[in-house]
């Protein structure tokens, strides 16, 4: 399929399991720990609700009726200021390399900035080199230590973007 087979909206009650399961097939697709990342989040299975707040926002990439990944903005957990944290961008290999990615970001990105937030922050894992590619091509920098308290301890590898 190309890019021009997707489409990217917001989330609806109706995905959450397609949503979750897409997300946990990509992680075990690329050896993610099970305890310590967004696999273990109670999130995870409620993303709508979980996004339905007047500052957080998540979308989805579909396909007819199927969903190949998402990402979504919301305030940095455990943070006191105007900081959001680039949540849960992950897509099924189906949907990988064809410029979506670029155009989720986008879109993320663009929503934080109307909600008012000055500053991005993503977590992630070392071996996972195409998406810190793309981060870094959107104007994320490396920081020494994480922020706020995710839970996502098992990440290493954190990166903060201004808006």
């Amino acid at each position: 399929m190309t890019e021009n087979n997707y489409v990217i909206r917001p989330i609806q009650p109706s995905d959450n399991p397609k949503i979750a399961a897409a997300i946990r097939s990509v992680l075990i697709e690329v050896g993610v720990p099970k305890v310590g990342t967004a696999y273990a989040d109670k999130a995870l299975d409620e993303m709508f609700e979980t996004f339905n707040k007047p500052t957080s926002r998540y979308f989805v990439v579909e396909s007819n009726g199927e969903i190949y990944g998402g990402a979504g903005v919301a305030q940095l957990d455990n943070y006191d200021g105007p900081i959001c944290e680039l949540q849960k961008m992950y897509f099924k290999s189906e949907a990988r390399g064809k410029g979506l990615g670029s155009k989720m970001m986008a879109m993320c990105l663009e929503q934080a900035k109307t909600f008012g937030y000055e500053q991005c922050y993503i977590e992630t894992m070392p071996y996972m080199e195409n998406a810190r590619k793309l981060y870094r091509k959107v104007g994320f920098y490396y920081i020494d230590a994480p922020m706020g308290d995710t839970g996502h301890y098992s990440c290493s590898v954190w990166m903060l973007k201004n808006l």
